[in-house]
């Protein structure tokens, strides 16, 4: 194929369609969009967010149910935020959006120390103000732009720094019982979504106009995932899988297992006989 543009269209086409395919594979997984639901997608004006309303758009004209879609932006009232930027991408979409603006900025500044990462109260602000909105407005799934990496962070920092075995779900009953969180994106490549954004020229947002310094914790997640991928192909894949293959026994909760009622059998004559530990 000697026709550059051509071999580029190819090439976004096929990457399209793996998205499409990853996200569909995973709504249908996890039964995360169903018929009459109203999906509220979480636009930080990141390629991630970005990607996800843009494949969601195109999936609600052939899905087999019927579901409406938002696309709702929190402006936080960072210095220099460029607040033109995404109403002028979404109208230009045509899809209903509300941009919501509260001052989290000053009150996260406010209480955390100078030159600490400001990430944790933040993205819980941010939070709890969405789902405030989506109450409001009869949103039944609220839609997050988390991808399969994001996940796989998320698993090894709290097995490395927190002691505990979990990750992000890809569907999530909030606390107060009252939103359901989908992550669409659960199985799809970093690496590709960051492909899809630069074939489509989204008007990327940086997300350090708070000035916060990094996450170093997750920093160092990132790269350590990096380099498995680069090193070990099909490693990240592998380790995915184990999220949705766990055998409770071959571990040591006892919430999860009871152990401690374990019994042995015993053969005697052809027969299996139950005994008491």
């Amino acid at each position: 194929m000697s026709d550059p543009k051509q071999k580029s269209r190819v090439q976004f086409n096929k990457l399209q369609k793996r998205l499409r395919h990853a996200v569909g594979d995973a709504i249908a997984d996890y039964n995360m969009i169903e018929n009459g639901d109203k999906v509220m997608v979480c636009l930080s004006g990141g390629k991630d967010s970005f990607t996800l309303l843009d494949i969601l758009m195109n999936l609600q004209k052939t899905a087999p149910v019927d579901f409406e879609l938002i696309a709702v932006n929190l402006d936080q009232k960072q210095p220099g935020f460029p607040e033109h930027v995404l109403p002028a991408y979404l109208k230009s979409l045509d899809v209903p959006y509300h941009i919501i603006e509260k001052d989290t900025y000053s009150v996260v500044k406010r209480i955390i120390p100078e030159g600490n990462t400001t990430c944790g109260l933040c993205s819980r602000l941010r939070r709890g103000t969405l789902y405030g909105y989506a109450e409001a407005n009869n949103v039944t799934k609220i839609a997050l732009g988390h991808h399969r990496d994001d996940i796989l962070e998320t698993f090894f920092l709290n097995i490395f720094y927190g002691g505990k075995l979990k990750a992000m779900p890809p569907k999530l009953l909030s606390d107060d019982k009252k939103n359901i969180v989908i992550r669409p994106l659960a199985y799809t490549r970093e690496k590709d979504i960051e492909r899809f954004a630069a074939f489509r020229d989204f008007p990327i947002i940086p997300c350090n106009l708070c000035g916060s310094q990094a996450n170093l914790q997750r920093q160092a997640m990132k790269a350590m995932l990096k380099s498995w991928d680069k090193q070990f192909p099909g490693r990240l894949e592998t380790i995915f899988t184990s999220l949705q293959n766990v055998a409770p026994s071959q571990l040591a909760d006892t919430q999860l297992f009871d152990f401690a009622g374990l019994i042995r059998s015993q053969q005697i004559e052809g027969q299996i006989v139950y005994l008491s530990p």
